[in-house]
């Protein structure tokens, strides 16, 4: 079905630069060739995101021309999606830890202030199912995928709705944009996260060459612990 009303208008900006300024796989300069835009509703307000993309101009790289986007992206977001990772999380947990029904969900994300269809509930329900039960070694596309770039950039966040709330841990690849491992925890120890670096690492067909993550002093004590040879 169509949309039949203007997607809510961008409150607050933000602008995404990629920290790596070179190349990740022949370390030539990576000069940023272009922007995009993109529009993120999240619990915290609906976000008009600039995006720097850097792309290698080495015409010998495997990756020439090949489009680098900023990490932090998928900290905010799925690919193409329209609401934060913050929104699914909650969707998630009103779901499966308070029982709600579909419209019970679309009231409680319109009582924080998300403008939200019911079908886009149910579709957002979904991609936390996706999510939770992605498991990379069941995955073979992907798998050939990061093969094929012989490396992973690993960005590691956790998403918790609100103070008390489970946390959703979403490891992915910095290069390719693929989300790895999702899994919701009660904590965020670092005996919760040290399981999920390791079950990731061991599942990769190509070896992690850096780690990116806020400085919460359990995921640094965790990078440390489970890939202690990884620049993080």
């Amino acid at each position: 079905m169509a949309r039949r009303t203007a997607r809510p208008a961008a409150t607050q900006q933000y602008h995404l630069e990629p920290y790596q300024r070179d190349c990740p796989a022949c370390g030539a300069s990576a000069p940023v060739a272009y922007h995009n835009d993109r529009t993120v509703a999240t619990l915290d307000g609906v976000y008009r995101l600039t995006l720097g993309v850097r792309r290698c101009g080495n015409p010998g790289c495997a990756r020439f021309r090949q489009p680098y986007r900023p990490e932090e992206e998928g900290h905010w977001a799925l690919p193409h999606g329209e609401f934060g990772l913050d929104v699914i999380a909650l969707v998630g947990q009103l779901r499966y830890r308070e029982h709600r029904s579909i419209p019970e969900i679309q009231q409680a994300l319109g009582a924080r202030g998300v403008q939200i269809a019911t079908r886009s509930v149910t579709n957002l329900l979904a991609r936390y199912e996706e999510l939770v039960a992605l498991r990379l070694g069941a995955a073979p596309r992907l798998r050939a995928q990061l093969a094929t770039q012989e490396r992973v950039i690993l960005a590691l966040d956790g998403l918790q709705p609100d103070v008390g709330h489970e946390v959703l841990w979403v490891l992915r690849d910095c290069l390719s944009g693929a989300i790895l491992l999702a899994r919701s925890l009660l904590g965020a120890t670092e005996a919760d996260l040290v399981p999920l670096l390791r079950e990731v690492a061991v599942a990769l067909p190509v070896p992690i060459v850096g780690v990116i993550s806020d400085g919460q002093a359990s995921i640094r004590n965790a990078v440390r612990a489970a890939l202690p040879d990884v620049p993080h």
